[in-house]
């Protein structure tokens, strides 16, 4: 939810502060920027994303539990690699990030471990009410679809003041899917370390990184597979962290005025929109110290294959007020579109993918499944 919004329209506290309810105000101007953006550039945003290939992390397991105090020490964690350094959300097209950021990830039979690292020379937070919205000051920011099935995904925020923001989608925004306040980690941990001094505009900082621990079983009910994981078994991740231009008046931080936040991300999407799970990046988790990356190449070809219907089906629809039935009505023809069946539904389309062994599946609103 708060990505979305942010990264489709810059939006101020001071749009919403006289509002009762100011949440419930954010989320319907949300819903109405997101909704009019997405459907405006169906195939510009998939012209943007298709050439984007998602990250791979192996995530080792960790035999001893983790004290999450955000600074990373532990022996599990300096064995641990780190991330590639996050570009900016965009890809390769937007310049390099001003400070670098990077992330670590470990897992046992309890938690899912996740340790960042974020290069800041000014420190600063505001925010100290749980489920603020937090990209409202510099975050960091996680997103998690155990199935990859672009739906029912998960989000976490947090700040440098350990505020955090959970949230549940059903959905993507551009998919009709409101985010689940209400939403609770029941068990999560959390931890920042900060080198320098939070909130103290007249000196330089070094950094602050932070710790968290999710719980498998909070992430259990909607990931539709065994949590904690079985070994091998990859699900979609990625991270995002929120980046503001400050300046200093009277001894105090504040914002620059008319200007954007910057959005660096672990594994690029190619559009500024964190909420296209089909471009996060996967994580694979593994308990043998020399295991190995698991490729799926044709789930790979198919899931790329079946966004590109999504989207156009998603312009033709906007264009004709109708599904095509075709990809020839589509105006795409491929080596490959042979191998694609598409169909009506009551709800919308179907459109499978089918090969020797295993056909997938993508629909209107699109969810993405093997059969």
């Amino acid at each position: 939810m708060s990505s979305q919004a942010r990264h489709h329209s810059t939006i101020h506290n001071s749009h919403f502060q006289f509002c009762p309810g100011w949440r419930l105000c954010l989320y319907a101007v949300i819903g109405f920027l997101v909704g009019g953006e997405a459907r405006a550039g169906f195939v510009e945003d998939w012209t943007a994303m298709r050439r984007i290939v998602p990250q791979h992390y192996l995530c080792r397991y960790t035999a001893t539990p983790l004290q999450i105090d955000g600074q990373l020490d532990e022996k599990a964690w300096r064995g641990a690699r780190w991330t590639k350094t996050f570009r900016d959300i965009e890809g390769d097209k937007k310049a390099k990030p001003r400070f670098r950021t990077r992330a670590k990830m470990l897992w046992d039979s309890e938690y899912f471990y996740i340790g960042a690292q974020l290069e800041e020379p000014h420190v600063w937070g505001t925010l100290t009410n749980h489920d603020a919205v937090i990209f409202q000051d510099n975050d960091f920011e996680v997103f998690i679809d155990p199935n990859g099935d672009n739906h029912e995904y998960y989000e976490f925020e947090m700040n440098a003041l350990n505020t955090g923001w959970d949230l549940f989608l059903g959905k993507p925004y551009k998919d009709g899917g409101p985010a689940l306040n209400e939403w609770e980690i029941p068990g999560l941990k959390t931890g920042v370390k900060i080198r320098g001094t939070l909130n103290k505009a007249k000196d330089r900082d070094r950094e602050w990184s932070l710790e968290i621990a999710l719980p498998w079983k909070a992430l259990a009910k909607y990931a539709h597979r065994p949590a904690p994981p079985q070994d091998g078994d990859q699900w979609r991740v990625n991270f995002s962290r929120v980046e503001w231009q400050i300046e200093t008046r009277g001894g105090v931080y504040r914002k620059v005025p008319n200007t954007k936040e910057d959005n660096w991300v672990w594994s690029p999407q190619g559009i500024i929109d964190m909420h296209r799970p089909e471009k996060w990046g996967y994580v694979q988790f593994s308990r043998a110290k020399n295991a190995r990356w698991i490729e799926h190449r044709d789930e790979d070809r198919a899931r790329d294959l079946l966004h590109e219907v999504y989207y156009r089906q998603r312009a033709y629809h906007q264009a004709n007020s109708r599904w095509a039935d075709t990809t020839t009505a589509l105006g795409w023809d491929s080596a490959e579109t042979g191998k694609i069946e598409m169909r009506r539904v009551p709800e919308g389309f179907e459109a499978t993918y089918a090969l020797a062994r295993d056909r997938w599946h993508i629909r209107q609103d699109a969810k993405f499944w093997k059969e």
